[in-house]
């Protein structure tokens, strides 16, 4: 399913520098935004398969969103990556919610609806629901150990009231490459 495809990335969703913002404000969603600044090594199940991608984050635009670069180790046929994906993700403190923009190689070059994601905060997590067609969404959490500096990316399915598990992947520092 192509939504599977375009969301089989959305974990990367989200990582790049190094810790919170000097000029954002110091609140406990946007420094959570921070602990995704880096590079990362993303492995797990993505659709039911064994992946490996790399993440690179950063802060951009005078500190107003972490961009993330994801790229999947895995080549398509043309010796490319299989994946890649370019998201921003943001704090937007009026409305009180995570906003992301997610663009990958899998929507056919596209902008459209199904990319945009907002969710609440939550105790060490990211939580964003991306809609699909108006019946299906993609519910994507990020969670922070800060003891291991880590990330548990989760996507679920959900259609229909009934919730699939499409992503079960962690980030953790890459310090070698």
């Amino acid at each position: 399913m192509r939504s599977h495809r375009l969301w089989t990335v959305a974990p990367t969703l989200l990582f790049a520098l190094c810790c919170p913002a000097q000029n954002a404000p110091a609140d406990a969603p946007t420094q959570l935004l921070g602990y995704l600044a880096g590079r990362w090594v993303m492995s797990g199940t993505l659709g039911g398969k064994r992946t490996t991608h790399d993440v690179e984050a950063d802060w951009v635009l005078k500190r107003e969103y972490i961009r993330f670069h994801e790229v999947s180790r895995e080549m398509d046929a043309s010796g490319g990556p299989e994946y890649e994906a370019i998201v921003f993700l943001s704090w937007d403190a009026k409305k009180g919610q995570y906003s992301c923009l997610w663009m990958d190689n899998t929507a056919g070059g596209a902008l459209s609806p199904e990319g945009i994601a907002n969710g609440r905060p939550a105790a060490g997590a990211i939580p964003l629901v991306f809609t699909i067609a108006g019946k299906e969404s993609l519910h994507t959490t990020f969670r922070y150990d800060a003891r291991a500096d880590s990330w548990h990316l989760t996507i679920d399915d959900v259609t229909a009231g009934k919730s699939d598990r499409f992503g079960d992947v962690r980030l953790t520092r890459n310090k070698g490459r």
